[in-house]
């Protein structure tokens, strides 16, 4: 495990690129050529007021090469088919850089919309023109919204609003939480049991989803004053929460394997115990590599990653991830479904259901979402699927909490022999438990 998560920690912090909506860069009229207008970046405008301010470093060369800002609404991806001229003639607004700055007004959007701006010049679409050995062009942009006041100073983006007061009381909540819950959840991992393991790994994954939750946002905080935020503390957002979703996924693998196989072995009448075997640890391993990979190539296949855990899925990627998801989610329903079903004992059959329901809620919560998501506006898809895997895995771990830390369940079985005990893990393959 320790070597997946610094993959994973080099993957993210090494890989990742920023796409602020305050965008720096250079024009270059080689590549608007080659794409019949370079593309600088999108941005959904909601309501009135609207703004783009544009600022160059050299107004002379860019009005000596016939620069334009193209702006359009929608673009329509028929305009691939038009020819140069057609194409950039089909842009809603066309501004022609001749300044320093320019300042432009976007109409009033009757409902959310999505422009794209793209670079144009004279050597655009003459294809036989020799472009002139010019230094490229340094430009700054900045995308508003009207705040609350109707002032452009709004910088995120329609589909963005609102993540940053979620994640303010996402971690209020947390702080309430863990000012309420920290002694008791102290005094238990204090006295051991056979409950000890298993209450580190749940309190460890929830403790990165708090880190993961501060550093979005950190992250979006200052990303609301300046446009760009702290891609650091983006990257390390993501890391956070890979690391306690591949942590998650292998203890509850292990754990689900580790009993079947450990009733496969041993006669019926010995309890079912957490054996970490080769074969259950070689399923685990292996879930959550597929999962790391899948994680990280849905992560950066899009053209703008913008610090987000959760995504509408619309790769590959992200739908090889649904799929291994309910995968995952099928083989322990059929792993419990098998211990159920020949369990005698009510108390172990009341806990490995109540075990389900946590485990299927982790499991199944992204895929439906996705899935649910499509019935609401293009904006709201992505907010609905961060905010709501984010709260359905917060009540996934609250259940899987209750099931190890119910103080009936906890007295009847700490007054078994420790051989009965439904969770009791062996550092051996002999008698040392737990």
């Amino acid at each position: 495990m320790s070597h997946i998560i610094t993959l994973l920690a080099a993957a993210v912090l090494l890989g990742s690129e920023a796409f602020g909506k305050t965008v720096t860069g250079l024009l270059k009229s080689d590549l608007a050529r080659r794409h019949s207008g370079q593309f600088i970046t999108k941005f959904m405008y909601q309501g009135e007021n609207g703004l783009v301010v544009f600022r160059l470093d050299n107004p002379s060369l860019a009005a000596e090469k016939e620069s334009r800002l193209l702006l359009y609404q929608d673009m329509d991806p028929d305009l691939d088919k038009l020819s140069c001229s057609d194409r950039l003639a089909k842009a809603q607004i066309t501004l022609s850089l001749n300044h320093e700055e320019h300042n432009q007004t976007i109409p009033r959007q009757p409902s959310p919309t999505t422009w794209q701006t793209l670079y144009a010049d004279r050597y655009t679409c003459q294809e036989g023109a020799v472009i002139p050995a010019h230094a490229d062009l340094s430009f700054t942009v900045l995308l508003f919204n009207a705040d609350s006041a109707g002032n452009p100073l709004e910088h995120f983006s329609a589909e963005e609003a609102g993540l940053h007061s979620f994640y303010f009381l996402l971690l209020l909540a947390y702080f309430i939480a863990s000012c309420i819950y920290i002694q008791p959840l102290y005094q238990a991992l204090k006295k051991g049991g056979p409950m000890h393991t298993v209450l580190k790994v749940l309190t460890t994954a929830l403790a990165l989803q708090g880190c993961s939750a501060l550093c979005n946002y950190v992250h979006l905080a200052r990303y609301s004053r300046d446009g760009v935020g702290i891609p650091l503390m983006g990257s390390l957002a993501e890391f956070w929460d890979m690391v306690s979703q591949v942590s998650m996924l292998y203890t509850l693998l292990s754990l689900c394997m580790g009993w079947t196989l450990s009733r496969g072995r041993k006669p019926q009448s010995r309890p079912l115990q957490w054996e970490q075997s080769p074969a259950s640890t070689a399923v685990a391993v292996g879930g959550v590599i597929t999962q790391g990979v899948l994680l990280l190539w849905e992560q950066y296949s899009g053209s703008e990653s913008e610090h987000h855990s959760y995504h509408g899925q619309q790769s590959v990627a992200g739908l090889l991830l649904i799929a291994l998801r309910v995968a995952l989610a099928l083989l322990l329903a059929s792993v419990l479904y098998q211990i159920i079903s020949t369990e005698r004992s009510t108390l172990k059959r009341d806990f490995y259901l109540c075990f389900a329901k946590g485990c299927f809620l982790w499991f199944l919560c992204h895929p439906v979402l996705v899935l649910t998501s499509v019935i609401f506006n293009e904006h709201q898809r992505e907010k609905v699927i961060t905010i709501g895997v984010i709260l359905c895995q917060s009540i996934s771990m609250v259940i899987l909490y209750q099931l190890f830390l119910s103080r009936s369940l906890y007295w009847e079985v700490s007054s078994l022999s420790s051989v009965s005990l439904p969770l009791t893990m062996s550092r051996t393959n002999h008698r040392g438990r737990f």
